[in-house]
């Protein structure tokens, strides 16, 4: 799990809230991460985005049925 990039102090994170929204400091959790080139992380997240309905529309009406069983087995035949 990814650690937190807000402080877990409540005076804090509402001192960083009104920043955030006041404009006075970017939101670190929207800020792409540095080093990266943000173009690239756009394409990335544009080809994340259509990448699950095109793999549905591809699938057989009688593959996607059992792709949702085994789903829901792991998830609730615990």
């Amino acid at each position: 799990m990814a650690k937190s990039k807000r402080p877990a102090d409540p005076n804090i994170k509402a001192k960083l809230i009104v920043d955030i929204a006041t404009g006075e400091t970017p939101d670190p959790i929207k800020t792409p991460p540095s080093g990266k080139n943000p173009a690239a992380v756009e394409l990335g997240r544009l080809g994340g985005l259509k990448g699950g309905k095109a793999r549905a529309a591809k699938l057989s009406a009688k593959k996607r049925s059992q792709i949702a069983k085994n789903a829901a087995s792991k998830r609730w035949g615990k």
